[in-house]
């Protein structure tokens, strides 16, 4: 029989705390438990009195442990503390002389014991206590569920011989030994698959140092969370505002679907592919998707985590038929997202119908896939369809969730809008492009005066077109005139402006006005223009340079309406920038407009431009003027070349500012070609007029001309004589036309009338309009020149 002393020696040497008290309460044993728990040595207490450790009433504490056996006592410790223990007494009994004593055991509370152990347990995350040398010590339920084996498989082995040997496994272990090192709490993530599981996790683990009440270091303790949703929700988060800065970032439909593709892959599909209709690619409204006959859609763009995208089945900008029971055409025509996999009917009798998707589907057979096909819809308007797909391993095993779906839902969204607002920039660059084409010069009717060649490039930015523009206009007498003007803005109003103030000098220079009046009509115009364009703001801008070439005595009339001075390389290949006087922009009103005259010998070359040549943020106009000058001095075989030539030169991949550039070479009429007799207001002279007429055009060998120049001849010196005055002029020019020129001294532009049956004149004009191709007036100085032009005789 065991007697309770034995059993009280016992649990002394198994490190309980206990104490041996006498009849007279004085502390007699004092066993090693005792002293980590209070502190207090053997030395400290035995002899003592038993009260002196207790908090509180120590008779009434005593009189409840005689009374019950045990109690809930309050004990002072050594470091100051005072904590509440549950003790339980017991008597000693020893020989019959012996006095009685009692042993005091502190005895835990086993139901709180018992739920520590249990919540330890049954913890819904994965908790292990590590030793200082990283072998397992204890391991929750959860934990033993993650690792996939039982505790009693871990306990006292070393944490990497449980692991794979991977990263993440190298810097959990090496976070455990900073613990075990420095005693200090760590944190440490990781993305890994557990053991026990094939899918991916997020993982958020806490760990902190174990010590014992004296405060020694035994073991490391961890609690480990999946934090798999909340990671998700972060990269979904990331993606979403990467989305923000990285779709839509041109105004290019192809573009933005090539970014929305190339946005979704990796992160959330191995493959996508964005299908749009052809409308939108066109930049026009959507069509009507049709319910019966399958959807066809074209391919906008497409990208792979593989390089050259080999699961593509169909070509960028082909087109294919969807089937109606296909999942893209459900989501187009249904406004909604489908989601799919392998096995799914209507997934497997699309692939089987279309010949490249089956062989791309047998060429993955041994991989399942998850495929999602999200609408492209803004403004209530479908535009075609993402395709996502994922192709399924074990190394990979999940398929699209509704959660994908919501954040597939979100950039698909964003990227309609972007899709949609390309679409319409492309429908209104297009019209505003088409309305400026038209408006600037396709061909020029015949003209010997220049040769000459042209660019025009649009700016490259979401303003789209602008307003310059450039002219070449035959003028009479061989003339021609050369135009160049910049209407401020851009935009539609800007090219519609344009187009207004090119009819107006194509009005003006058909009246054969000098450059300098012209500019004051075409100033007024822009005025009336600005008042009555129900804008509100009642401003126009624009600046224009207007240039007549004649190529008989190799002149060069310039006026400019504050636009750039034209350059002038001669046939020497000197170069001079022509200081032209600087009048104002057109719209001002109110202040002159003059005239530069020059002579520019054969073979001259002019150039006529816009500032956007060689005006940038990065430089100045005079610093582009230079590098113009220094570009056109280069040797060229053809205009056509030094066009190339110069906007290489001067131009940007990406020109802010439209630009025009005309390069005119001038042309010079041999004297041969041209006649010039003075002749006196006397009607006598029109007979020695008419002959010789008669004698040049034989020389020249036109003998067939004759009798419609002498008519013309005739009528046009009898009215100089009758109504214009001294002095008078009769010229002939040979060129590509005969043409016959007689100026006098009167400002008065003749008119054509019908002559009444009993009148003796007015019949002249009628008759040369009759008998030749083009006649006209213009202002020549003091007077006029009455104009009249004729084909030149087939044979010739």
């Amino acid at each position: 029989m065991v007697t309770k002393a034995s059993g009280a020696s016992r649990a002394a040497r198994a490190g309980e705390a206990m104490a041996v008290v006498d009849a007279r309460g004085l502390v007699a044993g004092w066993s090693e438990g005792a002293r980590r728990l209070t502190g207090y040595t053997a030395g400290d207490v035995t002899g003592r009195p038993a009260a002196d450790l207790v908090d509180g009433d120590a008779a009434a504490v005593w009189r409840t442990l005689l009374t019950h056996g045990d109690a809930v006592v309050g004990l002072r410790y050594r470091d100051g503390r005072r904590q509440k223990v549950a003790l339980r007494i017991c008597p000693l009994r020893g020989g019959e002389d012996e006095r009685r004593r009692f042993v005091v055991q502190a005895t835990p509370d086993q139901a709180e014991r018992g739920l520590g152990e249990l919540a330890f347990k049954q913890a819904s995350m994965s908790m292990s206590i590590f030793d200082t040398g990283q072998r397992y010590l204890r391991m929750n339920d959860w934990a033993c569920q993650v690792m996939g084996q039982p505790e009693e498989e871990f306990r006292h082995q070393y944490f990497p011989d449980t692991v794979e040997d991977a990263e993440h496994s190298r810097g959990f272990l090496r976070h455990l030994e900073i613990v075990a090192e420095t005693g200090q709490p760590v944190h440490y993530e990781s993305w890994t698959r557990s053991p026990s599981g094939r899918r991916m996790h997020a993982w958020s683990f806490e760990m902190w140092p174990v010590r014992t009440r004296s405060g020694e270091l035994i073991g490391t303790a961890l609690a480990g969370f999946d934090s798999s949703e909340q990671f998700w929700a972060r990269q979904r988060l990331a993606l979403l505002n990467e989305a923000a800065g990285s779709i839509g970032t041109k105004l290019d439909v192809v573009q933005t679907a090539r970014e929305l593709a190339e946005l979704v892959v990796p992160r959330l599909a191995d493959f996508a592919s964005v299908d749009l209709l052809e409308s939108v690619l066109q930049g026009e409204e959507p069509e009507t998707v049709p319910v019966d006959g399958g959807v066809q859609l074209r391919r906008a763009a497409h990208h792979s985590r593989t390089p050259g995208a080999p699961e593509a089945a169909i070509g960028l900008g082909s087109a294919d038929v969807y089937p109606p029971a296909s999942p893209p055409a459900r989501a187009l025509l249904t406004g909604a997202p489908v989601l799919a996999r392998t096995g799914d009917d209507a997934l497997d009798s699309w692939f089987a119908q279309h010949g490249a998707r089956s062989a791309k589907l047998q060429e993955a057979e041994d991989h399942d896939l998850s495929l999602m096909a999200v609408p492209l819809v803004a403004r209530g308007t479908t535009l075609g369809v993402a395709v996502l797909v994922r192709i399924l391993t074990p190394e990979h095993p999940d398929a699209f969730d509704q959660d994908d779906v919501s954040l597939a839902e979100e950039l698909s969204s964003r990227a309609a809008v972007c899709v949609d607002n390309a679409r319409r920039y492309t429908r209104e660059r297009t019209t505003a492009l088409a309305l400026q084409r038209s408006l600037l010069p396709k061909t020029v009717a015949g003209q010997a005066a220049v040769e000459f060649a042209s660019r025009y490039l649009p700016a490259l930015s979401q303003a789209g077109v602008g307003g310059d523009w450039f002219d070449v206009i035959p003028l009479s007498g061989t003339r021609v005139a050369l135009v160049v003007g910049d209407v401020v803005g851009h935009g539609i109003h800007a090219s519609v402006t344009m187009g207004r103030l090119r009819t107006a000098v194509w009005a003006l220079a058909d009246v054969d006005l000098p450059p300098d009046e012209l500019l004051t009509h075409l100033d007024d115009l822009v005025e009336h223009l600005a008042a009555g364009d129900g804008t509100g703001d009642g401003e126009i801008g624009a600046t224009c340079l207007y240039a007549v070439y004649d190529p008989v005595d190799r002149s060069c009339s310039i006026a400019s309406a504050g636009h750039v001075p034209p350059v002038v390389v001669r046939p020497d290949d000197s170069v001079e920038v022509v200081e032209v006087a600087a009048g104002p922009m057109l719209g001002v009103g109110g202040l002159p407009f003059e005239a530069t005259e020059l002579e520019l010998p054969e073979g001259s070359l002019l150039a006529l431009y816009t500032d956007g040549l060689v005006e940038a943020r990065d430089r100045d106009v005079d610093t582009g003027t230079a590098a113009l000058c220094a570009a056109l001095q280069e040797p060229v075989d053809s205009l056509e070349s030094a066009c190339d030539a110069v906007l290489k030169a001067l131009l940007p991949d990406t020109p802010a500012d439209d630009v025009a550039l005309l390069l005119a070479r001038t042309r010079a009429l041999d004297a041969e070609q041209v006649a010039v007799w003075n002749l006196s207001d006397d009607p006598a002279l029109v007979a020695n007029a008419r002959k010789l007429a008669t004698e040049q055009l034989t020389r020249w060998g036109l003998e067939e001309a004759v009798f419609v120049t002498e008519l013309v001849v005739s009528e046009l010196v009898t009215n100089a004589i009758r109504y214009g005055g001294a002095p008078i002029q009769l010229r002939l020019i040979r060129d590509r036309t005969l043409i016959c020129e007689v100026s006098d001294a009167s400002s008065t532009s003749p008119h054509l009338r019908r002559a009444r049956t009993f009148d003796e004149g007015g019949r002249g004009l009628l008759l040369v309009a009759q008998l030749t191709d083009r006649w006209g007036s213009r202002p020549s100085g003091a007077g006029k020149t009455i104009w009249a032009e004729q084909a030149l005789p087939p044979s010739l």
